[in-house]
């Protein structure tokens, strides 16, 4: 099943009152778009993301849109049009689509995983909580005033929020209904005029929507770290490969010309692995085993340089971002000093980091043991990363930085 989400970022946000649209905003040291569309890019069970932006921001988009896993799309009038044109853009072989609201950034995997569960197997599903208050439906009273007409049954009212998740052929069939004229706030109002059962799947109090500015307030209370300032975090990441002829040497996501290759169910790129996994460690979310196993047939011939770009933006869900990193690869042959710059604006460009932000030193092991014997390269791994409590204004600055193309 190949998922693909949209998220709907073309309107202006006018309620918030902002000089520039609401999903521009920073929030906890990074734009609104950037926390939703990483989300998504983070969760393991979408393959690729359309984000449906204003035409003045798809002329110059942001850097952190920039992804072989991202299309942009342009918005229009309404929210269903903005949905139609990311529609349209979405990958041949799609089957499955979310459609999320770029203003709810604080959206987690397992909710993204728990709604496209429930569409594989109903055919529609939206995110929803249920009504904490008693519900009172009202009707119009003295003039200016308004009376309660009845009580409605709490239990049987629910709070719609998104990721809503549709097989492709219900979103296209609820888009059609759209373009014939049928107003909606949201697709699951027109998967139902299409004669669709929608699940409701458990959504997530963090899961606000950014409307006014106490929306926001609320948001930055809840990214913040706990106490205040800055929080810093280290990651150690080792790994080695046996060289085997027939294979091309991948270092840093950089091909160095060489006689053999690295032995692997991936690319078996030992730099790129190091440096994941002392990042998935400073952020304890787990091993890159754990992530990408050699055991699931998906990930074999990976590039392990596009793995460390998704492992960078799980951890930006998190609310951490990298500051800079130290790598030694340790090699008997080839020698790499001529490589070393480019393998480090490599890992530089996936961490989102300048390049003078990542070091790599070459190293050989004296002739001892198999990279002493030159049949193995190993690499060890150091990065620290952060988390600001609103802060962070340079990254926050090189986030919202156009593409210059």
């Amino acid at each position: 099943m190949s998922v693909t989400a949209i998220i709907a970022a073309g309107g202006r946000g006018r309620r918030l009152g902002a000089a520039v649209p609401k999903q521009l905003l920073q929030l906890g040291g990074r734009p609104i778009l950037q926390w939703s569309v990483e989300a998504f890019l983070a969760a393991r069970c979408v393959d690729h993301v359309v984000a449906v932006l204003p035409p003045d921001v798809l002329a110059a988009p942001p850097a952190y849109l920039q992804s072989d896993r991202v299309t942009l799309a342009a918005g229009g009038e309404r929210r269903q049009d903005s949905v139609a044109s990311g529609l349209a853009a979405v990958p041949a072989g799609t089957s499955l689509v979310v459609v999320h609201d770029a203003a709810r950034p604080l959206v987690d995997a397992a909710l993204i995983e728990r709604t496209v569960a429930a569409a594989a197997e109903t055919g529609a599903a939206i995110a929803a909580l249920p009504a904490r208050d008693t519900v009172k439906q009202s009707e119009p009273g003295a003039p200016g005033d308004k009376v309660i007409a009845r009580t409605l049954p709490r239990e049987s009212i629910h709070l719609a929020q998104t990721p809503q998740a549709f097989r492709i052929e219900v979103l296209e069939e609820a888009v059609r209904l759209g373009r014939e004229g049928i107003e909606a706030t949201d697709e699951a109002a027109l998967a139902e005029r299409a004669g669709v059962p929608v699940r409701l799947v458990e959504g997530s109090a963090r899961n606000i929507k950014i409307t006014t500015p106490d929306d926001l307030a609320i948001a930055e209370a809840l990214v913040a770290p706990k106490g205040g300032g800055t929080t810093l975090r280290i990651g150690t990441g080792y790994d080695l490969h046996r060289l085997v002829e027939g294979r091309r040497l991948v270092l840093g996501g950089v091909v160095v010309p060489f006689d053999r290759g690295l032995a692997g169910h991936s690319d078996a790129d030992v730099v790129c692995h190091a440096l994941t996994d002392a990042l998935l460690g400073a952020a304890a979310a787990g091993d890159i085993g754990q992530h990408f196993p050699d055991t699931d047939p998906k990930w074999a011939g990976a590039d392990s340089l596009a793995l460390l770009r998704e492992v960078t933006a799980l951890v930006a869900t998190l609310g951490y971002r990298p500051v800079n990193a130290d790598l030694t690869v340790i090699a008997e042959r080839p020698k790499l000093g001529a490589h070393r710059e480019a393998i480090a604006a490599s890992l530089a460009g996936a961490l989102g980091v300048p390049a003078d932000a990542v070091s790599v030193k070459a190293k050989t092991n004296e002739g001892m043991d198999a990279t002493g014997r030159g049949e193995a390269i190993a690499a060890h791994a150091v990065v620290l990363i952060e988390r600001a409590a609103g802060g962070g204004q340079r990254a926050a600055r090189e986030a919202a930085a156009p593409v210059r193309g």
